[in-house]
């Protein structure tokens, strides 16, 4: 990887940009170009194909392949003669990304990153792969000979070229949204997917499918609802089984919290080492819902340490804000930060702490990856006391302390690179995630920081007409904001609101659902497009339906507009939302593990959902004492207000009415506006949740 504060080497035009990938291309003898009408038309006039090369910091092989190919200087004289090259992060541009991935995957039948694709001067795409070697070997076209391919075909047989190019473009058009279906929005979407899950499901080590292992936070949530829909007991094993082996694997960071991007081998040891922050939200949503449906204190720790992590290293600070990703290499060499070696615990513990610690996490003299050491957990915690003949509390202090010991050690060490641009799609995903964290375990500090986030998103990376920016990083928020951008945040924001109860959060929630409305919403066909009608043209506007390691567009529109719909008693928000989930059925039949955000909504949707309201008597701690026993049951499919004096206007109609009685604090549980009778006592609402149960 370029070091792009190293001043021996000249600049390219990446030295003007914002994203932190773009600028470790700085001073690569590439002569980049950012994506940029400057570049397209550069194209044009020297009649020259263009090679689109697409990655992000954190991922390791566009590292390997910067450093193999595009430092090369006699690779790149021959790609700045016969083609104009252009870098694009695909955090910062995630349409062009969907759009060429799209193209990649049609082509080669996978896809990944670094991406590298080669486009007509107009944009088309008509070659691409991702990773390439800098010379053929093992069965591997070489970037050089595949350079040079390219540049003969574009010469001297371009009338293919530019053939196969019109094809692909038209099949990208087709793709651009879902197709149309007769499926219905019924409850049987979600016995479907119940189902394709517990067949999919590793009984042994947890999760679904083999290696390489994603942690797929939605399905898990989707599960968790169908456990509950269905009163199904094989579901909770499935979750609970992934969600214990996740926790006590390598993906999880064993020391500082937080989990790694996805495990390359099926028992969730040897993780592929980046941290994204998206990730991390996702994932503690799922661990709290876990914690809710179970009461298991496993679960809490998780998202305590999880936020923990994000907020010691992830959150700008003063102001608010999250990053993005943190790399999986250090010192050139991935997992570096993250390894141990025998030696080196036993010197730091000494040899009757580390005796306990390395039987506990694993360690030998051998190593369990490369000949060094991930930690994780293989044993339960009371099996390990019962083999190592240590009582089970004093194993867990003794074993806390050793890991204060080496997290302080490790601290020493030469951190992973952190890309700290802030994305308002993963901000609004993370503000949900402290959102639902602080409320159910009683932490402040969580509530404070998803505050600091939603004031600095939407104080710093709005432009003057109120419109989001995608990216923010060194002062600059740049480029116009995307689906994801508004419905991530416009969720978090709702969740933010019922956690706080304060108004300014709803008021900016409804604000841009307004905006979301009026820019993407296709009134035609249903459903959102990924970017707004006054958007750069690319070759095609699509729709995000599917979900990748992060929600789709869609389903999160969906999502927000139901549950902002009925917050603030808006029908027109919630028959929206059904047309967008409806334009996701076939999704939602066909293929459930790319759809569990929607069936997340769907569930929301087909209910009984309710709205939940706490008005407070003269005692502020009597209703503290009622949301605390709320918290503790898992009710999905709810919105909750906590009356106050200065309760936003879009709450009028649910608010219309109630009182405290005889001065005690009351809860409300209604559907579609209708109440039950007030409920007031712990005792007597706790009756009532578990009726809702």
């Amino acid at each position: 990887m370029s070091d792009p504060t190293d001043e021996s080497r000249p600049t390219n035009r990446l030295a003007n940009e914002t994203s932190p990938y773009l600028l470790q291309h700085a001073r690569n003898p590439v002569d980049w170009f950012p994506w940029s009408e400057e570049a397209i038309q550069q194209a044009r006039d020297a009649d020259l194909p263009i090679f689109l090369s697409v990655g992000y910091s954190a991922c390791h092989w566009c590292h390997v392949m910067e450093h193999e190919s595009f430092e090369n200087e006699s690779i790149a004289a021959v790609m700045n003669e016969r083609f104009v090259n252009i870098k694009v992060d695909r955090e910062e541009r995630p349409d062009i990304d969907q759009i060429y991935m799209n193209a990649v995957q049609l082509m080669t039948g996978r896809g990944g990153w670094p991406m590298s694709v080669f486009l007509t001067p107009e944009l088309k795409p008509f070659y691409g792969g991702t990773y390439f070697p800098p010379e053929s070997r093992m069965g591997m076209l070489g970037f050089r000979e595949l350079l040079l391919r390219v540049s003969e075909i574009w010469q001297e047989r371009r009338g293919e070229l530019l053939e196969s190019a019109d094809k692909l473009t038209a099949a990208l058009a087709d793709m651009a949204g879902p197709a149309a279906t007769d499926t219905i929005l019924t409850e049987s979407l979600l016995d479907g997917a119940l189902q394709a899950s517990l067949r999919s499901s590793d009984r042994t080590y947890g999760g679904f499918g083999a290696a390489p292992k994603f942690p797929h936070p939605m399905d898990l949530r989707v599960l968790l609802r169908c456990w509950r829909r269905f009163q199904n007991a094989d579901a909770l094993d499935v979750i609970k089984l992934a969600l214990d082996k996740m926790a006590a694997g390598g993906i999880y960071d064993q020391l500082g919290g937080g989990f790694h991007r996805y495990s390359t081998d099926h028992r969730w040891l040897v993780p592929h080492f980046e941290k994204m922050l998206y990730d991390n939200a996702l994932l503690t949503s799922a661990y709290v819902e876990a914690y809710q449906a179970t009461g298991d204190e496993q679960y809490a720790r998780v998202v305590r340490e999880s936020l923990d992590y994000v907020i010691r290293e992830m959150t700008q600070p003063d102001i608010g804000g999250f990053y993005s990703t943190q790399d999986a290499d250090s010192e050139g060499v991935e997992g570096k930060f993250f390894v141990w070696s025998e030696a080196e615990i036993v010197e730091l513990l000494g040899d009757e702490s580390a005796r306990l610690f390395n039987y506990c996490y694993d360690v030998t003299a051998g190593g369990n990856w490369e000949g060094h050491n991930i930690l994780n957990r293989p044993k339960p915690h009371d099996q390990a006391a019962a083999a190592l003949e240590v009582d089970p509390h004093e194993l867990e202090e003794t074993l806390a302390a050793c890991r204060r010991t080496l997290f302080e050690a490790r601290s020493k060490r030469i951190a992973p690179q952190r890309d700290d641009k802030v994305l308002v799609a993963w901000n609004g995903m993370m503000i949900a995630a402290m959102a639902q964290a602080g409320q159910v375990l009683q932490e402040e500090q969580y509530l404070a920081t998803a505050a600091g986030a939603a004031d600095f998103v939407l104080e710093a990376m709005r432009d003057g007409n109120g419109r989001l920016l995608h990216s923010y990083k060194d002062g600059r928020a740049r480029f116009n904001a995307y689906l994801d951008d508004y419905a991530c945040l416009i969720d978090g924001l709702a969740e933010l609101f019922q956690a706080t109860s304060q108004p300014r959060y709803l008021d900016a929630a409804c604000e841009l659902a307004e905006t979301m409305i009026a820019q993407f919403h296709d009134s035609d066909a249903g459903g959102f497009f990924y970017t707004s009608h006054d958007h750069e043209q690319l070759i095609t506007r699509q729709k995000d339906v599917q979900d990748s390691a992060t929600p789709s567009g869609n389903s999160m529109a969906a999502t927000a507009l139901l549950k902002l719909g009925r917050l603030c008693s808006r029908r027109d928000w919630e028959e929206i939302a059904v047309g967008t989930l409806e334009t996701l059925a076939g999704m939602m039949e066909k293929h459930p593990s790319a759809a569990g955000q929607a069936l997340i909504a769907l569930d929301f949707l087909i209910g009984p959902t309710h709205e939940i309201v706490l008005i407070d008597g003269a005692n502020q701690t009597e209703g503290n004492e009622l949301l605390r026993e709320f918290h503790a049951h898992f009710l999905p499919n709810r919105v909750l207000i906590r009356s106050a004096d200065n309760a936003p206007p879009q709450l009028q109609p649910l608010l219309e009415g109630k009182t405290a009685i005889d001065g005690a604090a009351t809860v409300y549980v209604c559907e579609q506006g209708a109440c039950q009778a007030p409920v007031t006592g712990s005792e007597a609402l706790t009756a009532e949740l578990e009726n809702l149960r």
